[in-house]
């Protein structure tokens, strides 16, 4: 998975406001596809894939900056694949308990203390994708509540990244699972991690964009998606078409403030709300879809 690493150097009227700027531009920034960030002396470091970075929309955001007199400028160089991922790879990550126990996601190194309903490893070599993030935790949640009220039978994975989602789904009693990811190592992982979890027989992983969903003839119960809000708007259509009247459509990757824009196109492809849940402003929204 190749990265862009972006180095903000930001200039703000008082030094108090500093970390008021480094807050506003991560949760902006979001907008233009980044996704972890770290701070700097000057400012913020942040990373982003390759292939869903958004100039433009982070550079609109920097000229609509909302603190004034604030100047920001950033340099954009290319990531070091190995160098990103050598402490994580090495680190792991501390098991991560959601839903009251329901799940707990590990990494084989760290086991958990306590025995939940499901338990899940994940041989991961970046934390998104684990439960460490907000958003999967949200989808990780919503997944819970509805297999709890439903038995939905055939799950589509957008951007299955390590594949932790249709895992979870299949453990929780879905019984096949499709995902697709642009990455060819993220459609490598998710195989390698439904393997360790022994869903490999019910999960079918695939490597490409949205288009794939236009060469299927199937429909699934539940649809889920944790991709940025940029994707999500373009791809929304592309997902109703492989679902029926009833189906479920979870949907996360992206702030509270874009929650509108999504909502209003989902109800403009003749899905209905069911559900909105957030975490730190991350926020996941839930739709069915009617006749």
């Amino acid at each position: 998975m190749k990265y862009f690493e972006l180095n903000f150097h930001i200039s703000v009227p008082e030094e108090s406001m500093m970390q008021d700027a480094r807050d506003l531009l991560a949760a902006l920034s979001g907008e233009a596809g980044l996704e972890t960030f770290e701070e700097t002396d000057d400012g913020l470091r942040g990373y982003v894939q390759q292939a869903l970075f958004e100039q433009t929309a982070l550079d609109d955001a920097i000229a609509d900056f909302p603190i004034e007199g604030t100047r920001i400028r950033y340099d954009v160089s290319e990531a070091e694949y190995q160098d990103w991922n050598a402490e994580w790879e090495a680190g792991g990550f501390e098991p991560i308990v959601v839903g009251d126990g329901r799940i707990v996601v590990h990494d084989g190194r760290h086991l958990p203390e306590l025995t939940a309903d499901v338990s899940i490893e994940i041989d991961a070599k970046m934390a998104f994708g684990t439960g460490t993030h907000e958003t999967t935790r949200l989808m990780l949640m919503a997944l819970i509540a509805l297999t709890e009220r439903e038995q939905p039978s055939a799950l589509l994975d957008c951007g299955t990244g390590t594949g932790i989602l249709a895992i979870a789904a299949l453990r929780l009693g879905v019984s096949k699972a499709v995902g697709y990811d642009i990455d060819e190592w993220s459609v490598d992982n998710a195989r390698h991690n439904a393997i360790i979890n022994q869903v490999e027989e019910r999960f079918t992983a695939l490597l490409g964009d949205a288009s794939l969903l236009n060469g299927m003839d199937e429909t699934f119960d539940v649809v889920v998606a944790n991709i940025n809000r940029n994707i999500l708007l373009s791809d929304m259509e592309q997902f109703v078409n492989r679902m029926h009247s009833g189906s479920h459509l979870l949907l996360s990757g992206f702030y509270d403030d874009d929650a509108p824009l999504l909502i209003n196109k989902a109800k403009e492809l003749g899905l209905t709300l069911e559900e909105k849940s957030t975490d730190n402003e991350w926020t996941c929204l839930q739709f069915i879809l009617h006749a």
